[in-house]
């Protein structure tokens, strides 16, 4: 019961703040929009500019219902529904982080399990490890020539790091009783991988892939301002290419939820793994 009234008086504070914050930015626009409007002589005689200003929640709100009123439709290349645009931006995080899955955990049951292995491969993590994703970027372009593919590459880029050495880490911190009774019992080292050290290391590979999944949701709005063509990140560059701000706030904020969807999702698994000692 005393769990459940925390969360109870958490989410009265969150509501608060919320309405307080929206309350305050809707008041603050009005006299932004006066202090900045041109007189009639300056727009008759264009001796002034015209600033596109911050818009208020109410605009963002109605912007919001109609963008997700119809989120899927495609009326042109560069224009289609929110929905669209996010299902591109999660096919490729997706589609780059199996990929650097595939490769990160196996590689770092190699190195938790082999010190070998470890010295071997350590000097060539720490010098890819803090390149920038984004780095990459015009050499992917200009080797793959495909930019649904380059950007599909920075992610894969970005999300293996945290997995391989949270996956190693995890590996290499297994007790080694546990071991030692999966030798007397005379398991095979498949067999023990799958049956002791992973179960093992489950929280730590978990916590890896979150951290990664939160990098590549990251990544894919700046790659896709800069390859284009569609996805979230294009959406926004488009919209302020296109001055219009109440677009740009409402997808800054769909990047928002989507990221916390998508870290929220690890987080329940993160739960379902976790063991007690």
């Amino acid at each position: 019961m005393s769990t459940l009234s925390l969360n109870q008086r958490a989410l009265l504070l969150s509501v608060v703040m919320l309405f307080v914050g929206l309350f305050v930015w809707e008041m603050a626009i009005p006299a932004q929009k006066a202090a900045g409007e041109l007189t009639e002589y300056e727009r008759l005689t264009g001796g002034g500019a015209q600033k596109a200003g911050v818009p208020p929640p109410s605009q963002v709100m109605a912007k919001a219902w109609e963008e997700l009123s119809n989120p899927f439709y495609d009326a042109g290349p560069n224009d289609k529904g929110i929905g669209i645009q996010i299902g591109y931006s999660i096919y490729r995080v997706l589609s780059g982080y199996l990929m650097a899955a595939l490769v990160a955990i196996p590689l770092g049951f190699l190195i938790g399990m082999s010190p070998v292995a470890y010295k071997a491969l350590n000097p060539f993590i720490q010098v890819l490890r803090p390149i920038s994703p984004l780095a990459w970027m015009p050499l992917a372009l200009f080797i793959i020539q495909d930019s649904e593919a380059s950007a599909i590459f920075v992610i894969f880029i970005c999300s293996i790091w945290p997995m391989l050495i949270n996956t190693a880490f995890g590996v290499a911190g297994v007790r080694k009783d546990w071991v030692n009774v999966a030798r007397t019992h005379e398991l095979g080292h498949f067999k023990t991988a799958f049956t002791v050290i992973l179960p093992a290391a489950a929280p730590t590979i978990v916590t890896g892939m979150r951290i990664s999944i939160g990098i590549a949701w990251l990544v894919i709005v700046a790659a896709e301002m800069l390859v284009g063509g569609t996805g979230i990140g294009y959406y926004v560059w488009n919209e302020w290419n296109n001055l219009d701000l109440t677009s740009v706030i409402f997808s800054i904020l769909m990047i928002g939820i989507v990221g916390m969807m998508l870290d929220a999702a690890f987080a329940t698994l993160q739960r379902a793994v976790a063991y007690a000692e």
